[in-house]
């Protein structure tokens, strides 16, 4: 694919229009099926639009051309991740860590999965990797930081949930958790003392 190409489809999913993205790329895809990179284009829209299962479909197309793309195994294992097949996301951004390792945003998706496929020891310790080499990424912090509210370790989730707010004081989502930081702590004390 032609880097003017990739570039009118990229401004087309930056501007939002992902619809009309998809049909460029799929128009694109016309001329030659074997490009990977407008497979991963197209997944990237339909992940935009909330249409998971066709993201999916194009990124397996996408690693058929290019098994070694570590941005579709990372698209694909975060898809697989939002529909809760945290065992398969695992493989999936494991493989794209192989490929590009250490990269905070891979990270920070297979932290989350290993946490919701019940190893939550592993997927702190991830987050936590992801959360060292980008300190002040919101997403991460607040995947880490709902982590540690669901294993009870409130300080340490005000702490992060803070940071947030310090970065991006609207942030309503971490403002929220802070509240429910608050809440627990003083339930929990309350409890404690019974």
């Amino acid at each position: 694919m032609s880097q003017e190409a990739l570039k009118k489809a990229e401004e087309l999913k930056l501007t939002g229009d992902h619809e009309q993205a998809i049909k460029f790329l799929e128009d694109v895809l016309v001329d030659d099926l074997n490009i990977s990179k407008a497979y991963e284009e197209i997944a990237d829209n339909f992940l935009s639009l909330k249409e998971f299962d066709k993201a999916i479909l194009a990124l397996e197309q996408a690693i058929k051309l290019d098994p070694i793309s570590a941005n579709a195994h990372y698209l694909l294992g975060f898809a697989l991740s939002v529909k809760g097949d945290f065992d398969k996301s695992i493989t999936e951004l494991e493989l794209a860590d192989k490929i590009e390792p250490n990269h905070p945003e891979i990270l920070r998706c297979l932290g989350w999965s290993y946490f919701n496929a019940q190893d939550r020891t592993t997927g702190i310790i991830v987050l936590e990797r992801a959360r060292y080499m980008s300190p002040n990424d919101a997403l991460i912090l607040s995947d880490l930081g709902v982590c540690y509210l669901n294993n009870k370790a409130f300080e340490k989730a005000e702490e992060i949930f803070n940071h947030i707010l310090e970065i991006e004081p609207n942030n309503q989502q971490a403002f929220d958790c802070m509240k429910a930081c608050q809440f627990h702590k003083i339930k929990s004390d309350l409890d404690s003392r019974k």
